[in-house]
């Protein structure tokens, strides 16, 4: 049995802390810091650290969490009322990277960035453009106190359903290709997968208002273990039996443990957890899981134009979405911004492709380019777009946490080490 785990992960941890301390004295989000750890010591720059199947697997856990607990921590009265803003932002969301996408892939093409490009291929990069990957938004709205907001729970809405209108895209796009999917019936997994997870949450409840009947306020260290199972079994359905994504799975099990009269403590159970391991695995592990191969001039430049055709296709469509609900202008481009993140979906959508034929193999590396800039822009734009905002409820309460304990001791080594007056 081999231990070189343990030096990946003490490597892991001590340079996403220092990243993360650097960037915050930059005023950035020290989610880029992990990323860019990930990125430095990667195969991408010093190739110290290369994906394994335990940092894979940690890293999947570490998103799980995520999800949970921004669950734990959404307004469900909040969450409701967002959920008509919810389905225009993520339906105007899909539709404009969708065809945005494919015209910029056909526009590519002429320009001589990269070979010819048919219709299906441009289509499969508009799918591919659908994706968003909401974990990298979460951790940035939680830093900014912005999470259980107006705004914030609409991007939640939008990106729980962007995931459902995602899939439908892809499998459309496959049964054009020839690959046989039954449309219906992954129409039909997904409704399965809604009623399933409506009987577990009443269930969940109902278990979780009865133990506490029975505890009397006592043993209270049992919940946060029943909490996280219920998280751990909702999402390996969710993947398992009904061809959703997990996290989905772990928000919705995240919203049961929010209607029981112990949410609070459980969340704060689950917040050293998530700091001290399994967020800076999860995103430095994105970083660690880019691999560049060589580049030439027209690549450099589709791949640029690529990234800002992805991020531009979702601040205008569910900025579009969002106005359509009545959000007002910075509302607007907040809710964009924070929908404009790609992760580990659109890979998959991109290998599938690969897979399938559809893409060519010169398409990989730009989208490559575009998850890892998305994912290291959408913190920024975020905090700029929320920049001289008014410090929200869930900010104001986090103060006393022991997470932002920790960020002030952040800040202060920061201020230290970084200070030209030593």
């Amino acid at each position: 049995m081999s231990y070189h785990y343990l030096m990946d992960l003490a490597l892991i941890l001590l340079t996403t802390k220092a990243l993360g301390i650097a960037t915050g004295k930059f005023q950035m989000p020290r989610v880029v810091g992990s990323l860019l750890a990930g990125l430095v010591m990667g195969p991408a720059m010093l190739n110290i650290l290369s994906e394994t199947a335990f940092l894979s697997q940690l890293s999947e856990l570490g998103v799980i969490v995520i999800l949970f607990a921004a669950g734990m921590g959404t307004d469900l009265r909040e969450l409701r009322n967002a959920g008509k803003a919810g389905f225009f932002v993520a339906l105007c969301g899909v539709l404009v990277p969708l065809v945005m996408g494919a015209g910029f892939g056909y526009l590519a093409a002429f320009a001589g960035w990269v070979p010819e490009v048919n219709l299906l291929e441009a289509v499969f990069l508009g799918t591919v453009l659908t994706a968003t990957s909401v974990s990298i938004t979460v951790e940035t709205l939680k830093e900014l106190g912005r999470l259980d907001t107006k705004v914030g729970n609409t991007i939640l809405a939008a990106a729980l359903i962007d995931d459902v209108l995602g899939l439908v895209a892809l499998t459309v796009v496959a049964s054009l290709a020839g690959e046989g999917t039954n449309l219906l019936w992954v129409l039909a997994k997904i409704v399965f997968f809604f009623v399933f997870a409506v009987v577990a949450a009443g269930a969940g409840i109902v278990l979780f208002r009865w133990m506490i009947s029975q505890a009397d306020g006592k043993n209270l260290r049992r919940y946060p273990v029943l909490a996280f199972v219920i998280c751990l079994l909702l999402s390996y359905s969710a993947e398992e039996f009904f061809g959703v994504a997990d996290i989905i799975g772990a928000f919705v099990a995240g919203l049961i443990v929010a209607s029981t009269p112990k949410a609070q403590y459980i969340r704060l159970k689950f917040e050293p957890l998530s700091y001290l391991l399994l967020t800076p695995v999860f995103f430095s592990n994105i970083g660690i899981n880019v691999q560049l191969p060589e580049l030439n001039v027209g690549l450099v430049l589709f791949s640029l134009a690529l990234l800002a055709t992805a991020i531009l296709s979702k601040v205008i469509g569910c900025g579009l979405g969002a106005k359509l609900c009545g959000f007002q202008g910075m509302e607007c481009v907040q809710v964009g911004a924070g929908m404009a993140c790609r992760g580990e979906v659109a890979l998959i959508v991109a290998n599938r492709g690969l897979s399938m034929g559809i893409l060519s193999e010169a398409m990989m590396t730009p989208i490559i380019i575009t998850v890892v800039g998305c994912a290291v822009l959408t913190p920024l734009l975020l905090k700029a777009a929320f920049r001289n905002e008014p410090a929200s409820k869930m900010e104001q309460s986090a103060l006393s946490t022991p997470f932002h304990q920790a960020e002030q001791l952040e800040q202060a080594s920061a201020k230290f080490f970084f200070s030209d007056k030593k």
